[in-house]
């Protein structure tokens, strides 16, 4: 190791920073950020009594002959100091640093590297999560109470292990910093009277397929839950970034087969939960759009059990961008509504049921799901409310998957052109896009090429 990382107090510390511009800007701004005494060193001749009294010396001035000069008069009073981009002169290294409040991660490379550093101080930025430092502060918090209650060293790591991994650390990277408090208070019960601890359930979005449009947050909680209960719909390349211990439990709804009641799911849900386990309900797309999130989230707070909800990529945001369908244009579309399929054949009379003639006007877009097997209903609906026949349509099957399929047409053919979407035994789930902005689909000719994986 060539240099020795340390963590210096500098609260009410005076550094001294010399030179003008961006990189001694930046100094200055850092330690002030830790709370030291910045004073700024301008002059084109710097003497040793500037850096009197100074903790270190940041030295940024551009110009290799004054910085040479100012780091001899810091050197001659004893002052360790830094020459940017000038390793040679320096007593120590400013490393690339992650900052999340109480957590700070610094990452050098003794100099070799500045670049490098930087590369790898961004894969650890997307690796921890930005509220980090809320767990940090949970845990000060009960550090006193929990070093009185557990006396035994090995059961006091265990306890500060799972809370800093747990339900109540989950709690507070979701910003229920209350819900925390809760939580740890339960935790030091439970330790208190030798129980079993409650666990915590994440309603998580998988997003619309593509593995790398999963968000940070749930693919940590892949790695971190001991359960994953998970729709048919999510697919096998998501589900093999869980952690490979994880218990993998498929409880998804597919209509015309048999699968798991709600009312089970939710129970399954709170079993877990009370048994101590940290469990992922995974769902395609968004928990909270056409997901059913709402009511598991319902049924474990009506337990009185720890719940966070992780949104997803919504299938009709994923699937338009894959399709290079934009969902609004200023020219075509001001609005867009999200309709489930189903609504074209049930609830009819019901206050629920879609209200077609607003969804069949100009100006406005329609991203309907799991809609392919009612296809001929959506159209006769829309078509009864006085929509235009002639209005593009689009269907995109297994968005943003490898096997993304995509049909177009118009809307007086929709039923047909769902027909290759439905009738095929491996057919996967479709959203169907319906307005003028369904003409601008990237197609075979004209491919898009944003990224989309």
């Amino acid at each position: 190791m060539k240099h020795l990382p340390l963590f210096f107090d500098l609260a009410g510390r005076r550094i001294a920073v010399v030179g003008e511009g961006a990189a001694a800007d930046r100094r200055a701004d850092l330690v002030r950020s830790a709370g030291a005494d910045v004073r700024r060193i301008v002059s084109p001749v710097v003497q040793p009594s500037d850096f009197r009294g100074a903790t270190a010396a940041f030295i940024a001035t551009g110009d290799a002959a004054r910085d040479a000069a100012a780091q001899r008069a810091a050197k001659s009073i004893g002052v360790p100091v830094n020459v940017a981009d000038r390793p040679a002169l320096c007593d120590f290294i400013l490393p690339a640093i992650v900052d999340r409040d109480e957590i700070v991660v610094a990452v050098s490379t003794g100099g070799a590297s500045p670049t490098l550093a930087t590369v790898l101080r961004g894969r650890i930025e997307a690796a921890l999560p930005e509220r980090l430092g809320a767990v940090a502060r949970l845990a000060a918090t009960f550090r006193a109470q929990v070093n009185a209650l557990i006396a035994e060293p090995a059961r006091r790591r265990a306890f500060f292990r799972r809370l800093v991994e747990g339900p109540a650390a989950r709690l507070a990277l979701a910003g229920d910093d209350a819900g925390a408090r809760r939580s740890a208070l339960g935790e030091l019960d439970a330790a208190r009277r030798h129980m079993t601890p409650l666990g915590i359930a994440h309603i998580v979005g998988a997003g619309p397929g593509d593995p790398d449009l999963l968000t940070l947050r749930a693919a940590q909680l892949l790695q971190e839950a001991d359960a994953i209960l998970h729709d048919d719909l999510v697919p096998a390349a998501i589900l093999a970034r869980a952690r490979r211990d994880a218990e993998l439990l498929a409880v998804g709804k597919r209509k015309g087969q048999a699968s798991w009641a709600q009312a089970d799911i939710n129970a399954e849900l709170v079993r877990r939960v009370r048994a101590g386990q940290t469990v992922v309900r995974l769902k395609a797309g968004d928990p909270f759009v056409f997901g059913r999130g709402g009511e598991e989230v319902e049924a474990l707070r009506d337990a009185g059990l720890p719940v966070a909800v992780v949104p997803g990529i919504t299938a009709a945001l994923g699937c338009a961008a894959s399709a290079g369908i934009p969902l609004t244009h200023r020219r075509l579309a001001s609005a867009v509504t999200f309709v489930s399929g189903h609504s074209a054949a049930e609830n009819q009379g019901t206050s629920r049921e879609a209200h077609w003639p607003a969804l069949a006007a100009q100006g406005h877009t329609l991203a309907i799901y799991m809609g392919a097997t009612e296809a001929a209903s959506v159209r006769d609906r829309l078509l009864g409310a006085g929509a235009d026949p002639d209005t593009p349509v689009a269907i995109v099957e297994n968005g943003t998957r490898p096997d993304e399929r995509v049909s177009l047409g118009r809307l007086a053919d929709l039923a047909r052109l769902a027909v290759p979407h439905i009738s095929r035994g491996d057919a996967g789930p479709s959203l169907i896009i319906i307005g003028d902005v369904a003409a601008l689909a990237a197609t075979a000719e004209q491919p898009l090429l944003a990224e989309v994986s």
